[in-house]
């Protein structure tokens, strides 16, 4: 599966802590990769607004022609209502979304070693229940009762996953 589908799946997130058939982690990759459209540039949400722009009214006429060939079919669906995935090839700066995130934060919480403040931080469920059905998916192999150690172990492969799928993460916090 693709980012780009990974971040449409994640559009489906609701009230209920994302519990629409979409992994744990797709909610934390689409709640973090969608905030990285909200720190670039705001781009127009229609053609409309596009053509509305002072960029698009001196840009020629053909511009629009430009787009790939075999771009997906999701991409000509309303995309103003899933979140916007950094272009191919640009990473999502992770600890840079998820430190304004925190700056904002009504309470101190510490993304950079806890998996439970990382979650919270995105408003993603970070009960223990939630945090086994991430070990779950993520194919964590220690004891699921040991859960300093299952916490440790989850962080550090979200970090290592989020850079996989296109995050921007310190080295530091995958190891």
């Amino acid at each position: 599966m693709t980012l780009e589908e990974q971040i449409l799946i994640g559009s489906e997130i609701h009230s209920d802590f994302g519990r629409t058939g979409m992994s744990i982690f797709g909610n934390i990759m689409s709640a973090i990769f969608g905030h990285s459209s909200s720190q670039a540039p705001a781009a127009p949400a229609t053609a409309a607004d596009a053509a509305a722009t002072p960029a698009a009214q001196s840009a020629p006429a053909a511009a629009p022609a430009e787009a790939p060939v075999d771009a997906a079919p999701a991409a000509a669906t309303d995309t103003a209502a899933t979140p916007a995935a950094a272009p191919a090839g640009a990473p999502v700066d992770v600890a840079a979304i998820m430190d304004n995130l925190s700056s904002q934060a009504p309470e101190k919480l510490d993304w950079r070693n806890s998996i439970v403040d990382l979650m919270k931080l995105i408003n993603l469920d970070s009960s223990l229940a939630a945090r086994k059905e991430l070990a779950q998916e993520l194919n964590y192999t220690g004891d699921m009762n040991d859960s300093a150690s299952m916490n440790i172990w989850l962080h550090k492969e979200v970090m290592t996953k989020l850079a996989e799928n296109g995050g921007k993460v310190p080295d530091e916090l995958k190891h």
